[in-house]
């Protein structure tokens, strides 16, 4: 009985030593890697023009509302009459909200700056 189970464990690893070796062609490879590239390249162009429809949303997202665009004006009025508003008030954006209220809570010039440089406010 000892024999018999011996004898299938060493006929089991020989079998298992010798794996079947299968060959690719050229032809395969060459279509694995053209159906992989276009694969990719598709990727590519959705995730593209998944970004441009988000940053055309985004752009029309960011108008403020009225009580924001009041809140705004104060926050430019308190800047002791340095920078007046160089755009149309219907054309400030959530961005240039947020960055009013950064200076009027750190108080760094550089914050004016960026404003000035993107058109919003001017001296």
């Amino acid at each position: 009985m000892l024999k018999g189970i011996l004898e299938k464990l060493f006929k089991a690893d020989q079998k298992a030593a010798q794996p079947e070796v299968q060959t690719i062609s050229q032809a395969d490879v060459e279509a694995l890697i053209d159906a992989k590239l276009k694969e990719h390249a598709e990727t590519i162009q959705t995730k593209e023009s998944d970004s441009n429809q988000k940053g055309t949303a985004n752009q029309d997202d960011d108008k403020l509302t009225a009580k924001q665009v009041d809140y705004a004006l104060s926050l430019i009025a308190k800047l002791n009459g340095e920078y007046v508003l160089a755009i149309d008030q219907s054309q400030l954006t959530l961005k240039d909200l947020n960055r009013l209220i950064g200076y009027n809570r750190y108080k760094n010039k550089g914050i004016l700056v960026n404003l000035v440089k993107k058109g919003v406010l001017k001296k």
